[in-house]
């Protein structure tokens, strides 16, 4: 079964073309990571996802329903790059006013907090806290509302190793929960700790695949290099 269905998906900003009319699905219950250099379009394509982006053409089907629809408000979570949430409140006051949103308690605020790593900052002004904090406040008040879909624009930017570590087992759990994940990633190790990989470069899907199919069609089990290669292969330049 498919979370989402994308068919010939076309979005221009002003005269330039950013996605050219791509195609693809993402199956549920897995983490899908959409990876490729910066101003590759993962952003824009993750906002098409959501339904905050204008399109020129195409369709994006989302649990069933065209993305951005009314009824997939409460089913699909979206963290954005920059944080999106209250400086002026603290991260425990800010889970919970996204919790009564979604119509739950105190208590699936605080365990989300506490499922970020946060439980130690849960009282401090968002204000004081650090950008990779604050991202990870931000996940949190997305995951407290139990979404089927949860979509992530570089969730792990300017976090140190173990949180990064600590934060991809967490969307391995989710998913195995049955949360269907799309994450977004400039940084190729990342790519290792997906199911399912889309690969963009200047806007174009240049692969739908695994980590281990990226290591056989790139002939290198360093997955940067076996990317490299596939670009290489697909612009005819030696490898």
């Amino acid at each position: 079964m498919d979370a989402v269905t994308v068919t010939d998906l076309v979005v221009d900003r002003g005269r330039r073309r950013v996605l050219p009319g791509l195609s693809f699905t993402v199956p549920a219950g897995r983490v899908t990571g959409l990876l490729g250099p910066s101003g590759s379009g993962k952003s824009t394509l993750m906002r098409a996802l959501v339904g905050v982006q204008r399109v020129r053409s195409g369709t994006v089907t989302v649990l069933g329903r065209p993305a951005g629809s009314a009824a997939l408000r409460s089913r699909v979570g979206y963290v954005t790059q920059a944080p999106s949430v209250y400086a002026d409140l603290t991260v425990r006051e800010n889970a919970r006013y996204f919790a009564a949103l979604y119509g739950r308690g105190a208590r699936a605020a605080d365990a989300a907090v506490a499922d970020v790593g946060l439980a130690d900052a849960a009282g401090q002004l968002v204000a004081d806290l650090s950008g990779g904090q604050r991202g990870r406040a931000s996940l949190a008040c997305a995951l407290v509302g139990d979404p089927e879909l949860l979509v992530l624009d570089e969730p792990t930017v300017g976090l140190d190793p173990v949180l990064r570590v600590e934060l991809w087992e967490q969307f391995h759990a989710l998913a195995r929960a049955g949360t269907t994940l799309v994450v977004s990633s400039h940084v190729m190790d990342e790519a290792a700790r997906c199911d399912r990989l889309l690969l963009l470069r200047d806007g174009a899907l240049l692969a739908d695949t695994t980590p281990a199919r990226l290591r056989a069609d790139g002939r290198s089990d360093d997955l940067e290099a076996a990317f490299l290669n596939v670009v290489r292969a697909r612009e005819g330049s030696p490898a």
